[in-house]
């Protein structure tokens, strides 16, 4: 979102690069109220899939972000080694320093209502995967958008990385020639359990195997498509959709993982792109883990922007049941 002239399209940036912060782990939190000192709405953070402490880091991170806090914001973030990139806009920050020169500026000129909060976090301190929103006046659209943000040992940022769908957010975007070829996927800190169950979930996808990939969701699994605006209940009725629709999404035949990210009860994983979704390089895949370790919400997202009107299309309608009989 760092594009359109160095005002906008780097504000964009910036939105999906919202931070988050809740408080405790186990249900959606009350802590975040504007009399309990945030300046965003109050209840509104789901926490019951991270642990207390990253929930704490997103609620003041996102509280400097809202406050137009620049220096808390960055004080999140190691000075030593960071990158922030926006994948959706391929726009790509590879030092504190040029976050510091971005977000300076551009939180200090925007209107007071501008707000970007947590909707969901899901992870530790080691990693995690963060929802979130940018109100409409920060950039002019509204954004909601998945992070994957990764932590080093003093809990500093050192990775964020944010998808989100520009045709969601009526913002269409392009895969620019300069387009990012190095995401930092080599900077990883997640949970062993997490990148095992990333793995075996983006094969099956990969092997068109719908009943493999259901076969790893509980039975009341909840399945969105954020930029198709699809949303299925149940492992049975996933299993279906997958069936029909693996061979055309774009995490199916041809994509692969290329980082992963969360800890014990859940995270996400990026990936690249099968070929026939070109032009669209990367997404991302969230999912949250019940008791068991089987999946129980899994929510995609990646920019239907760059697709054509007519391959977005192709894409809705494969949510619809086939013909009863």
């Amino acid at each position: 979102m760092l594009r359109i002239g160095a005002a906008a399209g780097t504000a964009a940036a910036l939105g999906v690069t919202g931070s988050i912060a809740s408080g405790t782990a186990g249900a959606t939190t009350s802590e975040g109220s504007r009399t309990g000192g945030l300046p965003y709405p109050a209840d509104v953070t789901d926490t019951s899939h991270c642990t207390p402490e990253v929930a704490a880091i997103f609620r003041r991170l996102f509280t400097a972000k809202s406050k137009h806090d620049a220096a808390g914001f960055l004080s999140f973030f190691s000075k030593a080694n960071t990158s922030y990139i926006d994948a959706s806009l391929g726009v790509a920050m590879r030092s504190w320093k040029e976050m510091n020169d971005f977000f300076t500026p551009f939180l200090s000129s925007v209107p007071a209502d501008a707000l970007s909060y947590p909707l969901r976090i899901v992870g530790d301190e080691r990693s995690a995967v963060v929802e979130f929103v940018d109100t409409p006046t920060f950039f002019g659209k509204e954004v909601i958008a998945l992070g994957s943000v990764t932590f080093d040992s003093k809990q500093k940022i050192t990775r964020w990385i944010d998808y989100w769908d520009g045709r969601s957010s009526l913002w269409p975007n392009t895969i620019p020639s300069t387009y990012p070829t190095d995401f930092s996927d080599s900077e990883q800190n997640a949970n062993h359990g997490v990148v095992r169950v990333a793995r075996e979930l983006q094969a099956a996808f990969a092997a068109g195997d719908g009943a493999a990939a259901a076969a790893l969701m509980s039975p009341d699994v909840v399945v969105e498509d954020l930029a198709t605006h699809t949303r299925l209940r149940s492992a049975i009725q996933a299993q279906r959709y997958y069936t029909r629709a693996l061979g055309r999404l774009p995490y199916g035949p041809g994509a692969a993982v290329v980082h992963a990210g969360g800890g014990r009860r859940g995270g996400g994983y990026e990936w690249s792109a099968g070929s026939q979704a070109a032009p669209l390089r990367r997404g991302h895949t969230a999912f949250e883990l019940d008791a068991a370790g089987k999946i129980s919400r899994l929510t995609t997202v990646y920019d239907s922007s760059v697709l054509s009107d007519a391959a977005y299309q192709s894409l809705v309608g494969l949510a619809a049941e086939a013909p009863l009989s």
